[in-house]
């Protein structure tokens, strides 16, 4: 489910609010998406990136984020 606005979403150690987000990733939020039956989402888009949410652990709930360029420019 793509969603425009910001739903907050915690791991076993951290609440990610708008604002910690954004600070944690140093660009503003634009949209995210959940997979099905999820609470934490898989992707999130910001102004310049694309960031995939990445589980650090199947038995704990830690997350990392990877920053992706949305419009790399190849010279």
């Amino acid at each position: 489910m793509m969603v425009c606005e910001w739903i907050n979403f915690s791991t076993d150690s951290e609440t990610f609010t708008l604002e910690a987000f954004e600070e944690a990733v140093g660009d503003e939020f634009e949209a995210m998406l959940f997979k099905e039956n999820e609470v934490i989402p898989a992707y999130i888009w910001t102004v310049n990136y694309v960031v995939f949410v990445k589980r650090s652990s199947k038995i704990l709930t830690d997350i990392s984020f990877e920053k992706i360029p949305r419009n790399p420019v190849c010279a």
